[in-house]
């Protein structure tokens, strides 16, 4: 169990330091892997900035996700879930629609229209405060991808246990603290697990100092 976020992001960033991984940039998916990537970011003199994209909820259980759009615009979909979910495309693109504009709204909000910062040639960690599904970090590693970076970390807290095989070949590094078997959910993982609203999101994102 970590106790908060803040928690969450020193013991990754002892993984972190114990692995010898290096980073120019690490890139916090808002909000909730923000305090992570604070603590990750400072205990490795590296910038600190946001990557966004958000989920697509399948229909009736919007926790569950079957794809997830990202702050460039593009879409990736799970199709063996949604082929075996029986997902419409109808459906999937009236989800889409409304998640895009989420996106588009955050990446507004933090990054001023832009969906990543400069990355070519950059080594970047990306960090979250967990995984579930995994869909937001794909869309994420993607666009760091596309955007140039020489070496890409994928970190978090909690994952289950085939995350790492289930992701490979979306990373070139995977660091996780904590890879339980039977996984629920991210917060379960959590003694305290509130939300963080868009104030203290920006708030980290704005006052931190490598």
């Amino acid at each position: 169990m970590f106790d908060d976020r803040t928690d969450a992001g020193e013991r990754l960033a002892d993984v972190l330091e114990r692995r010898d991984v290096d980073a120019d940039v690490v890139l916090a998916i808002p909000r909730g892997g923000l305090p992570v990537g604070r603590v990750v970011a400072d205990r490795l003199g590296a910038e600190l900035d946001v990557v966004v994209a958000e989920k697509l909820g399948a229909p009736g259980n919007p926790e569950l996700a079957i794809g997830a759009v990202a702050g460039d615009g593009s879409v990736w979909l799970n199709d063996d879930l949604v082929d075996r979910l029986g997902v419409s495309s109808a459906y999937v693109e009236r989800v889409r629609e409304v998640e895009a504009e989420n996106v588009r709204e955050k990446v507004a909000s933090y990054r001023g229209g832009t969906a990543v910062p400069q990355l070519e040639g950059e080594r970047v960690v990306l960090v979250d405060d967990g995984i579930a599904t995994g869909a937001t970090a794909i869309a994420c590693l993607r666009q760091i991808r596309n955007a140039g970076a020489a070496h890409v970390t994928l970190a978090v807290p909690v994952a289950p246990h085939d995350a790492e095989s289930r992701l490979s070949g979306e990373f070139d590094t995977f660091v996780c603290v904590e890879s339980p078997r039977g996984f629920g959910a991210v917060g379960q993982y959590y003694r305290s697990f509130g939300q963080v609203s868009n104030e203290e999101a920006r708030a980290i994102l704005e006052s931190y100092e490598p």
